[in-house]
């Protein structure tokens, strides 16, 4: 069976195409960025496309031909420089559903429970207003919501979850006491499998949550035994005290960087994470700790937990330090070019000491936009290669000064050449 799916380079999208695929469908993954997952998975088609700039019936009409099932596994938490909650969850999904009139076609939908803490907030509030349509709309369909879903992989939540579980001596948590609802990753692809097969009739709106009952402190601390660390106390964190985070997370977010301590997230935690049930699949789902169980971790899983919340500090450091650096010669302009007036005139060394700082900042601030990071990262790795032959050559005894400003260039090289291996999200 032709199947499209939307979102399919995501979290859950990957695994419901994999699953898909094992299953001898041909699968059409769209995605805005999928060339990796096209080398990972050969065996699906694929299409680059930004559902945020499809909000027209036509613009669905060639992803549309010859598929038998759509499964938008898409969304965005909340509006930043990358997302636009509104077109993604609301209008694109308008218009497929008006272009999916008169097609012998099957939306799944995978949504989420609207009614909880943070219900006006966009992320719920369009998929509230997509699912209404879709009800209406005359095609056929099956509304999965579940609740927050635990794999082998990680990403945004249970990204976090991991992350938290790893902090060294004590756990800081705002919301410790929240109740959490959990489902495999597993178990919400074979649903999709399920719908797909037509065990799940059109017209089901179906919940997806464990039945074990546990609060945000108790699945960190499930996690935390998952990675094989000791025991460790919890620090309740008033929610006041979580809003400084907020701000600057929701700041990153207009920066390209989506991070789960985004301000949606949070409200969104306050009043837990439930779901209600819903007429549809009665087998039973697995526990937070079965899921855990049936993939012990590894070492990459620890490293992966300790350096999550390191990589925001990493590359605001990385800024940091190259703002500075571009900076400083300002302050001392005459005593900075000496070191080019030893090889230039005064004008080009003038010149060129500007240059140097005004690139040092162009790479400081542009390292903080996740759209040009990359680009940023190579770059000071390459000036800072030029920077050390040029200083090698002219002034070599700079490696022996007592303050060893050349010594001091490696550590940064390597703190680059960090931020560039954890740069990716997915």
């Amino acid at each position: 069976m032709n199947i499209l799916i939307l979102g399919a380079t995501g979290f859950i999208g990957s695994a419901v195409a994999r699953k898909l695929t094992e299953e001898g469908h041909q699968v059409t993954g769209l995605g805005r960025e999928p060339a990796r997952a096209a080398l990972k998975m050969p065996q699906a088609r694929w299409l680059k496309a930004n559902l945020a700039g499809m909000t027209r019936r036509e613009d669905w009409q060639d992803a549309l031909d010859g598929q038998r099932v759509v499964v938008n596994c898409a969304g965005a938490l909340q509006d930043g420089y990358s997302d636009d909650v509104g077109a993604t969850q609301e209008r694109a999904m308008l218009a497929l559903y008006e272009a999916a009139r008169g097609r012998d076609l099957l939306i799944v939908q995978i949504s989420a429970e609207t009614e909880m803490a943070g219900s006006d907030l966009p992320f719920l509030d369009t998929k509230r207003r997509a699912d209404a349509a879709l009800t209406a709309s005359g095609v056929r369909y099956v509304i999965l919501r579940p609740a927050l879903v635990l794999g082998r992989n990680a990403h945004g939540g249970s990204a976090l979850l991991r992350a938290l579980a790893a902090f060294p001596f004590v756990i800081p948590l705002a919301y410790a006491d929240s109740p959490v609802m959990t489902v495999a990753l597993d178990d919400v692809a074979g649903a999709v499998s399920a719908a797909v097969r037509g065990a799940l009739p059109s017209g089901s709106d179906i919940a997806l949550g464990s039945d074990d009952r546990l609060t945000l402190k108790g699945l960190v601390l499930l996690h935390r035994s998952w990675l094989g660390l000791p025991p460790a106390p919890v620090l309740a964190i008033p929610s006041p005290a979580a809003r400084p985070v907020t701000w600057l997370a929701d700041l990153a977010g207009r920066l390209g960087w989506r991070s789960p301590l985004r301000s949606a997230a949070l409200t969104v935690m306050s009043g837990g994470v439930r779901v209600r049930q819903r007429s549809g699949a009665d087998r039973r789902l697995l526990s937070a700790a079965e899921t855990l169980a049936a993939a012990p971790s590894g070492v990459q899983d620890l490293w992966f937990a300790r350096l999550y919340l390191l990589k925001a500090p990493i590359f605001v450091t990385l800024a940091l330090f190259w703002v500075v650096s571009g900076i400083a010669p300002f302050l001392g302009f005459e005593a900075a070019r000496g070191h080019f007036a030893t090889f230039l005139p005064d004008r080009p060394a003038s010149v060129m000491l500007t240059a140097t700082c005004l690139a040092d900042i162009a790479l400081g601030l542009a390292v903080l936009f996740r759209p040009w990071a990359r680009r940023a990262l190579l770059g000071m790795l390459l000036l800072t290669l030029i920077y050390l032959l040029a200083a090698t050559f002219v002034e070599p005894a700079l490696w022996l000064d007592p303050l060893g400003p050349l010594a001091k260039v490696v550590p940064s090289m390597l703190l680059t050449l960090t931020a560039l291996a954890v740069l990716d999200e997915r």
